[in-house]
């Protein structure tokens, strides 16, 4: 799985302080490109009459906090010097391969992208459930049961 992380300072921005509204709308607006379909189809590959397209799945995921503050109430006699601000955001972007797109003189056809190792783990974490449930059924009630 590829993974890209988006922050200011990656997108060569400087460590300036923008406004809220103005970082909210670009980090949005980085994402909405993140969305586009050359993302999630590749450049076609051409070989003799065949074309071949690799298209991938493509999942993005932001998140935004904002804050404020203000003084308390004080004693007479004391300086409120309460002030407060703040916000932040941020996101990742994941994609994967899912399917390869055959043009030929034959037809199209779509081949997917077999993930062994998702399919590994899949099939050692229900090996593990069912052997903790064995191991449980087999030691008879416990006195908690």
């Amino acid at each position: 799985m590829t993974e890209k992380n988006t922050s200011s300072l990656e997108m060569g921005k400087s460590a300036e302080p923008t406004s809220p509204v103005d970082s909210v709308q670009e980090t949005i607006s980085h994402f909405l490109d993140a969305a586009d379909v050359s993302v999630v189809y590749g450049k076609p590959v051409k070989i003799g009459e065949t074309q071949i397209i690799p298209s991938a799945e493509v999942l993005s995921v932001m998140g935004f906090g904002v804050g404020y503050g203000s003084g308390s109430n004080l004693d007479e006699g004391q300086q409120n010097d309460g002030s407060g601000g703040g916000g932040g955001g941020g996101g990742r972007v994941l994609s994967r391969p899912v399917a390869v797109v055959i043009a030929s003189p034959d037809g199209v056809r779509v081949e997917p992208v077999v993930d062994v190792t998702k399919i590994a783990l899949a099939a050692l974490t229900a090996a593990g459930f069912m052997i903790g449930m064995l191991f449980k059924m087999t030691r008879g009630p416990s006195l908690g049961d």
